[in-house]
């Protein structure tokens, strides 16, 4: 995500990102591991966006 800050990463390509192709995760599994990462960022935690029905982005502002 912090790459490309901006750019809306849908679940799919995120999973593709980490895992590869071959792996089998589903939407929710995503949406939680986000949830952990931005507890783990503390306040920079704010900086990874939900878009809704799409998936994340990194504000780098």
């Amino acid at each position: 995500l912090a790459r490309r800050p901006g750019w809306v990463y849908s679940r799919y390509e995120i999973v593709n990102g980490v895992r590869g192709e071959e792996t089998i995760v589903t939407d929710r599994s995503v949406d939680v591991q986000i949830v952990g990462l931005r507890k783990k960022l503390g306040a920079a935690g704010k900086y990874i966006e939900t878009v809704r029905g799409v998936g994340y982005r990194f504000k780098d502002k």
